[in-house]
């Protein structure tokens, strides 16, 4: 794929933040988008901000049987789908010993389960229709344990191993993993610390276009700060905790004040 004119472009995630900006950036270069998250009424809304019409269809990722109904419904109006990008998550930065283990298990079942539905509907659909590309978000929140990240950031872990694995085992389909920084977004407000390099949606919209037309297996953005993110994933285990034990003791002094 090389342009988004005429290209059939599934979001899923799109009510809001990136996803609702990404659906915006490529409607804005020909594309026709579908959008899907669980609120249908923020879709709706969302809907009317993007150019041209875009298919409007409300599910919850966690649950197999609305899935599959969606993929379904979707080919009967659509030939093909160019490209499918998974970008529904769910965020609630706490220390391990502050989780709430009922939030954690749906933060695993949204971002981990979700992830395993979709790739359980759409790689038959995709490889019946001889290709197409296949995108699933991970964070640079994934590369690390960092202090406060858990557990979203262990199901982007696990999301970044399941694509590698993906790319491998499905070599005549397009895969990508897309992997952010800190996005000033509805989830990324819950943060109660100062984010470095922070940008806007629309920005991360636009990285996520550019890179899906390149060849690039992964799109992480922005650079200064994934690179720096991709060096601390590759230092010694040793120096890592010496690190992260100093931003745990930060994290500690500031609440205490």
């Amino acid at each position: 794929m090389n342009t988004y004119q005429n290209k059939n472009i599934w979001i899923i995630g799109a009510s809001t933040g990136i996803g609702k900006a990404l659906a915006q950036t490529l409607a804005n270069q020909g594309a026709h988008v579908i959008i899907s998250a669980r609120n249908k009424e923020a879709l709706q809304d969302a809907a009317k901000e993007i150019k041209g019409t875009p298919l409007v269809k409300a599910f919850d990722v966690t649950d197999l049987d609305a899935f599959t109904k969606t993929a379904n419904d979707i080919q009967t109006e659509v030939t093909h789908i160019d490209s499918c990008i998974l970008l529904a998550g769910m965020y609630d930065p706490k220390l391990i010993q502050d989780m709430d283990i009922q939030t954690a298990h749906k933060i695993i079942d949204v971002n981990l389960k979700g992830a395993l539905n979709f790739l359980y509907i759409m790689l038959p659909i995709l490889n019946n229709q001889n290709g197409g590309q296949l995108a699933l978000t991970g964070s640079v929140a994934g590369y690390r344990g960092l202090p406060k990240g858990q557990p979203y950031s262990a199901t982007k872990a696990a999301i970044m191993n399941l694509a590698e694995s993906l790319r491998v085992e499905q070599p005549n389909l397009d895969i990508r993993l897309i992997s952010p920084g800190f996005v000033e977004t509805p989830m990324t407000d819950k943060n109660d610390f100062e984010m470095p390099m922070v940008i806007k949606p629309d920005q991360a919209a636009d990285h996520i276009a550019k890179g899906l037309l390149s060849n690039a297996y992964e799109v992480h953005f922005p650079k200064k700060f994934t690179y720096i993110m991709k060096l601390i994933r590759i230092i010694p285990t040793g120096l890592f905790f010496v690190l992260s034990r100093k931003m745990m003791a930060q994290i500690n002094e500031r609440s205490k004040s």
